[in-house]
């Protein structure tokens, strides 16, 4: 999660929401993402999508290509990219702040866990959540 920590503090100084993302495989990284939003002028550029090009990018390519990796993120996923997460077949998601608004692993919703899709994810929620949290707390109190 600390990986992930230094990518939304890079996404926050580039003027982004800082979330960020990190895709490990037995403890080495595979690929990182952090929010793009603004950069690439395209509200889907979140950090989870853009970690999942990269592996993809990697390589990691086919149904069994995310086997074994886990994906930390800053911020609870949203639908879009639970959706993702579930489709690239990734078996473990550690998210830091939950997201009351928008969070799909288990705020309003748990898209990665639901029973009837072909994929669920292990998921942990929480992991260094004020950290996460405070980082964008402090980015959104500089835009009021």
């Amino acid at each position: 999660m600390l990986l992930a920590l230094e990518e939304a503090r890079a996404a926050a100084a580039a003027g982004e929401v800082p979330v960020g993302a990190v895709l490990l495989r037995g403890g080495a990284v595979v690929a990182t993402g952090r929010n793009r939003m603004r950069e690439k002028a395209d509200p889907r550029r979140h950090a989870e999508l853009e970690c999942l090009d990269a592996a993809w990018g990697a390589g990691l390519r086919g149904p069994e290509a995310f086997a074994g990796t886990a994906l930390y993120v800053t911020l609870e996923p949203c639908a879009m990219c639970c959706g993702a997460l579930v489709l690239d077949r990734v078996p473990s998601v550690v998210f830091g702040a939950w997201d009351e608004k928008a969070g799909m692993a288990g705020s309003l919703h748990d898209l990665l866990r639901h029973a009837r899709l072909n994929h669920r994810a292990e998921v942990r929620g929480g992991v260094l959540a004020e950290e996460c949290g405070a980082l964008l707390s402090a980015f959104f109190a500089g835009r009021r």
